[in-house]
């Protein structure tokens, strides 16, 4: 029951149906005490974004950098080409299927735009020190000089800016979400969108898990081919990962579970113990596919321009942004989140609901990331035979 309360799912579900339940009785100096607070969250938000990508993105490259090689060559390449093939397959998917699954909503709403709201008291400005494009060509231009530096002062002190960073995720920002979320909801029921937004909801959720299974079966068929297996019985072995990263939501925190059963479909040690951990930093292609269809959909249905060749940047900018998800629930959105509001434009509403989209998938995403950590061990045990 204590695990049940600190399941940041459960919060984030009972966050939404609070909110919807109350935005048609809640009195109005009430909501917008609720409006006062997402304000300064949002801006809150705005202000660490740069400091979480450049506390993150940082110390990350600089230690991929020190394990040199060509098995980390390959490694990296595998696992962001995943990733990006990913985000492809959820475009490519989104826009064959949502303009039709989405046909009522497309270009009914805008979030921007209300009949009525509640708003706050007061609202209080603290822009970001820097922009999100100069934090992410910082990180990567430092990353890779920290990379080439053993024992640098610089580096212990990426290291301690990374742990100050990870304490304000879990500490700070994702305590308060559910705050955040139940008052975007509030909101909405008030001004009259909510159900279009849930419909929205339900649905994507359905498409995005029926891609997630498709995407491990082509993973690991594709592995099976390279490594001469039978890729559903890679999978049956790798099942015990599957669910305990849909328990933890965590990578990190299931990766001695990957190693095991990874070593059962016959990688050898030295492969699996270094390829599962490096690509439960790396690989994210179920998180990539996640934010695309939620992106996608988002924009459909508020009827927003959408670009394949921007997007294509967006992806591949996503791809390596996320490398800076810690393995706590939620940190990959946390990671990308300032992408997405500077190269899609998304406001704070946006971005609250795109929180909660990848919340309510969470378990289901980092399940499908773990998993294809197997197929991308099994083809370098391949690759690099003795």
């Amino acid at each position: 029951m204590h695990k049940l309360k600190d399941n940041l799912l459960v919060k984030v579900i009972l966050a939404i149906v609070l909110g919807i339940s109350l935005g048609g009785i809640i009195p109005e100096a009430i909501g917008r005490i609720f409006m006062t607070f997402n304000d300064f969250f949002s801006e809150l938000l705005n202000f660490l974004i740069p400091l979480i990508i450049v506390g993150l993105i940082v110390p990350s490259i600089g230690r991929l950098g020190q394990t040199a090689g060509k098995l980390l060559l390959a490694t990296v390449l595998i696992a962001y080409g995943s990733t990006i093939f990913s985000g492809l397959l959820g475009y490519s998917a989104s826009m064959s299927i949502f303009p039709q699954l989405l046909e009522h909503q497309t270009g009914q709403i805008n979030l921007a735009e209300k009949a009525k709201e509640f708003t706050p008291y007061f609202s209080i400005e603290f822009p970001p020190l820097f922009d999100v494009m100069p934090a992410l060509v910082f990180s990567f231009l430092f990353g890779i000089g920290l990379s080439r530096l053993k024992d640098s002062t610089f580096g212990k002190f990426a290291d301690d800016f990374e742990e100050i960073i990870t304490y304000l995720i879990q500490n700070l920002i994702i305590p308060l979400l559910p705050i955040f979320i139940f008052g975007i909801f509030l909101n909405m029921s008030y001004s009259g969108q909510v159900v279009t937004i849930m419909n929205v909801f339900l649905k994507i959720i359905g498409v995005i898990f029926v891609l997630h299974v498709f995407l491990l079966v082509l993973q690991f068929t594709i592995a099976g081919i390279i490594a001469k297996k039978n890729p559903f019985s890679m999978m049956k072995l790798m099942l015990p990962a599957y669910f305990t990263a849909l328990g933890t939501q965590s990578s990190a925190a299931t990766i001695p579970v990957t190693i095991a059963q990874v070593k059962k479909i016959g990688v050898r040690d030295e492969i699996a113990n270094f390829a599962v951990p490096l690509c439960a930093t790396i690989h994210l292609s179920g998180s990539m596919l996640k934010i695309v269809c939620c992106c996608l959909a988002l924009m459909l249905i508020q009827g927003m321009e959408i670009d394949f060749v921007q997007f294509l940047g967006f992806m591949m900018m996503l791809g390596i942004a996320m490398v800076a998800a810690p393995g706590v629930p939620g940190g990959a959105i946390m990671a990308a989140i300032g992408i997405i509001a500077s190269m899609l434009g998304f406001n704070a509403e946006n971005q609250a609901l795109m929180i909660a989209l990848y919340i309510a998938m969470d378990s289901f995403g980092t399940a499908g990331n773990v998993t294809g950590d197997g197929a991308i061990a099994v083809t370098l045990n391949k690759l690099f035979k003795k």
